[in-house]
């Protein structure tokens, strides 16, 4: 058996302790509710997949949220240089919003680029996609059930406090151009069919397949 470190030791540790400084940092200012987001589900996939060396987390966090935070990326350099793609990424340039907390943020621009990379040396998992499509279902109904919805306009409402978590209630605040469930059907659909889907493909098709464990 080859028991060859395919992801470098400099590599964990890095990761790690960005996780050890992100995660009470955002328990803390946001609250644990925060990690329902699909893209904190995904930090902790990749901090398991880095360690244990496992293409299947890192699979599912690369299948579901590499084309999104590829859009994350393309946002915040329209921000940065005037010209706002899609409003995705605001919150970075809002100066009440302490810039520690905003720097911290900054790993939605690179996260996509580092699972590509863990891709490429662990190998893609072709579980990954249902795994992951499973993962985001799972969360969809709870963050609809349980969470907090957007807050009507004028509301008080805390502003660290996570609402409409995972767009499931819209994409931009409360949608209201067709039912709330038919609203969660279409986005519970469009996790394999436009976000993960894409991104599976591309990876079965460019990516080493990863070796059954």
């Amino acid at each position: 058996m080859d028991t060859t470190a395919r992801i470098p030791l400099a590599a964990k540790l890095g990761f790690t302790a960005f996780m050890a400084v992100l995660v009470p940092t955002y328990w803390i200012n946001y609250g644990p509710t925060n990690f329902l987001y699909f893209c904190d589900v995904a930090l902790f996939l990749t901090l398991f997949g880095v360690w244990t060396e496992r293409a299947l987390p890192i699979s599912m966090a690369a299948a579901g949220i590499v084309l999104p935070q590829l859009l994350w990326v393309v946002d915040f350099l329209g921000e940065l240089f005037g010209v706002p793609v899609a409003g995705l990424t605001a919150y970075m340039f809002e100066p009440q919003n302490p810039l520690f907390n905003r720097s911290l943020s900054l790993f939605h621009g690179w996260l996509p680029f580092l699972l590509l990379w863990l891709v490429r040396r662990v190998g893609y998992d072709r579980r990954g996609l249902w795994a992951w499509c499973v993962t985001a279902w799972a969360l969809i109904v709870v963050c609809y059930v349980w969470m907090p919805p957007p807050p009507e306009p004028g509301a008080d409402v805390d502003p660290n406090l996570p609402v409409n978590i995972n767009y499931v209630f819209g994409l931009d605040g409360r949608q209201t151009w067709m039912p709330a469930p038919v609203w969660l059907f279409v986005w519970m659909l469009a996790q394999p069919t436009v976000l993960a889907g894409p991104t599976h493909l591309v990876l079965r098709r460019l990516a080493p397949t990863a070796p059954r464990r």
